[in-house]
């Protein structure tokens, strides 16, 4: 039986190699992936997400720097993100950023929970803003008729309410502009 930390390498290789199938083989067939614009369930999603990384980065390249060494289960891990952004990009509202030729360098981390020689679990924690800035975009101001009040009226969102407006559902509104830089 291979360790938690064998299949976390197995999935790097596979992550660096763009291997989709190397990739899903370290997932159980249920697993879920969460990252900042969402989540994925099952392999089809989960086969989808890594699809977007290496089209929107087709040198996309992960090398690990740091795993907790004293913890299996989860198996955590930092890494440094680096890629040319050569195609597009999905937002979580639904729109594309197409290709810019910006090359970027993030830093990022991910937990993976092991159960029965698969990934069960797997989370992927980056700066979206650090991405976007690297890729010349900046945050905007909205209008403020563009801003979600309920809030104000309501009072906080339950659980419920913030699974509701996640990202993936496309309700999240992000606005970024296009500085100078090509």
């Amino acid at each position: 039986m291979s360790t938690f930390w064998d299949l976390k390498h197995r999935l790097a290789e596979a992550i660096n190699a763009h291997d989709v199938p190397g990739i899903l083989s370290c997932y159980s067939l249920d697993a879920v992936y969460v990252g900042p614009s969402g989540m994925a369930e099952g392999h089809d999603q989960i086969a989808w997400i890594y699809e977007q990384f290496f089209t929107g980065f087709p040198d996309f390249h992960a090398m690990a720097w740091f795993e907790l060494g004293d913890c299996e289960n989860p198996a955590v891990t930092e890494w440094t993100y680096t890629g040319t952004h050569m195609g597009p990009l999905l937002l979580p509202d639904g729109q594309e950023i197409g290709g810019t030729g910006c090359r970027i360098t993030l830093r990022a981390t991910c937990s993976s929970f092991v159960q029965g020689d698969k990934i069960q679990t797997h989370r992927e924690y980056f700066d979206q803003l650090e991405l976007y800035s690297q890729l010349g975009f900046g945050l905007i101001r909205l209008q403020p008729d563009a801003r979600d009040h309920s809030a104000e009226k309501h009072g906080p969102p339950r659980t419920e309410e913030i699974r509701r407006l996640s990202p993936r559902n496309g309700n999240l509104v992000v606005k970024l502009r296009r500085h100078g830089r090509t």
